[in-house]
């Protein structure tokens, strides 16, 4: 009997001690993937960890050009907020370890190839050196922001502080912003335009490669526009968010908290609706700015030779997408056209919906040959645009933006029906 029981004990120590042998290894095998795949938006993940001094280095790096750490939340103000904020910064001088910030990168499909074989250290060395214009911080700006004041009275204790950072390294900025959207789910709203600016460099780099702007301006230097085809990075933000969300009413103060507002951006993203297209429909739209604007030159040139008074009766086409309300309904309008209202998707058939584009796309570019045959005096006559500037301010309105906006919306969608065949824009203004 005490036999029995003394191999039961034993037989107890065996297998408790064999039960935490496998713990260590699972634990093990746990700590040395710090690479991971993500199957569903096709990132790559790597956690790693560098010191404090390190990694400000790295983001600073990556929005000098805008002058330091931009687009970030805004700080909290009320006074509950502003404490939770100072005993953040206060307990990372005294040594507390953060949540990992992540990091997103956009690189090209070489570099993302040889990351399964290089080490994290000679990853993340390589994506200091070649891609710090590439990054953005997609969860943890209030962190960063924060390790910014430590430094500021700690230098010495933090600056060398260990911390963890992931990075998501991906080919398209496409799946950085479906990353981003789920990262954030149920934190602290954070308004839906002011989301999309913490990536829009890379967004915008992407979009130069896709589509023929004659420039994107650099708001920070002053730049406006001047002529056809020219927009700020903000204003091709608002066309990123009006065509995920398909409508013109949209406010950029809006907030991820409207849950609909973030399931239709994360739907139109993760069918690759953006990649399909988005940049089509903010070509013709560049295309239609350049047409309309032809004779811009020559007119700007009359009224600086101020002959007579006729050149100040002239109007520029420049100035129908000069105005937002046009620019986002003509890409709500298209978008509508193309893929259906939210809710109601043409998407079941891939190959329907990209010959439409490809019908809409040709349509245009019939109207556009036409345009270039006219004179300076039959695109005037075409444009209509006395006709367009009595409907938009021939009488007061109250709610003045959200007007033009369903103005344009319903205007443009009178050219997307008549597929462009359309012998004046003064159907389209009357609408």
């Amino acid at each position: 009997m005490v036999q029995k029981t003394g191999t039961a004990k034993g037989d107890s120590f065996r297998l408790c001690q064999r039960t935490l042998i496998e713990r260590q290894q699972i634990m093990t095998t746990s700590i040395d993937h710090t690479l991971l795949h993500d199957q569903r938006v096709n990132c790559t993940s790597i956690m790693t960890a560098m010191t404090v001094g390190d990694y400000i280095e790295l983001v600073d790096s990556a929005y000098q050009k805008r002058g330091g750490l931009a687009h970030q939340r805004d700080a909290l103000k009320t006074t509950t907020a502003r404490r939770i904020r100072s005993r953040m910064v206060d307990d990372i001088v005294k040594g507390a370890v953060l949540p990992p910030v992540v990091v997103g990168v956009v690189a090209n499909n070489d570099f993302i190839t040889s990351i399964q074989e290089d080490s994290t250290p000679d990853t993340v060395a390589a994506i200091s050196s070649d891609y710090s214009e590439a990054l953005s911080i997609i969860d943890g700006m209030q962190r960063t922001t924060a390790l910014l004041e430590a430094l500021d009275q700690d230098r010495d204790s933090v600056e060398e502080r260990p911390m963890r950072v992931e990075f998501w390294i991906a080919d398209t900025t496409e799946s950085l912003i479906y990353r981003m959207l789920v990262l954030n789910t149920g934190q602290v709203p954070w308004n839906l335009s002011r989301q999309l600016q913490v990536v829009y460099a890379p967004l915008i780099e992407e979009m130069k490669g896709q589509v023929d702007f004659e420039r994107v301006l650099d708001t920070n230097a002053g730049e406006r526009r001047s002529k056809a085809g020219e927009y700020a990075p903000d204003n091709l933000v608002e066309l990123y968010i009006a065509f995920g969300l398909r409508k013109t009413d949209i406010d950029t103060q809006e907030t991820l908290a409207d849950e609909f507002s973030r399931l239709d951006m994360t739907e139109a993203l993760s069918s690759h609706q953006y990649r399909d297209f988005f940049y089509p429909v903010v070509q013709m739209m560049v295309d239609l700015d350049k047409a309309f604007s032809r004779f811009d030159a020559d007119i700007e040139a009359a009224i600086a030779a101020q002959v007579d008074d006729t050149a100040q009766k002239l109007k520029k086409g420049r100035s129908i997408f000069d105005s937002k309300p046009a620019r986002i309904g003509f890409v709500v309008a298209a978008a509508t056209t193309i893929l259906g209202r939210v809710g109601m998707e043409q998407d079941d058939d891939p190959d329907a919906t990209n010959a439409k584009l490809a019908g809409i796309q040709s349509s245009l570019k019939a109207l556009i040959d036409k345009l270039n045959g006219y004179d300076s005096d039959e695109l005037q006559t075409f444009l209509k645009l006395d006709v367009l500037s009595e409907r938009l301010y021939g009488q007061k309105r109250s709610a003045v933006g959200r007007y033009e906006r369903a103005f344009f919306d319903s205007a443009f969608k009178v050219l997307f029906e008549e597929d462009f065949e359309v012998p004046s824009m003064e159907p389209c203004w009357r609408a």
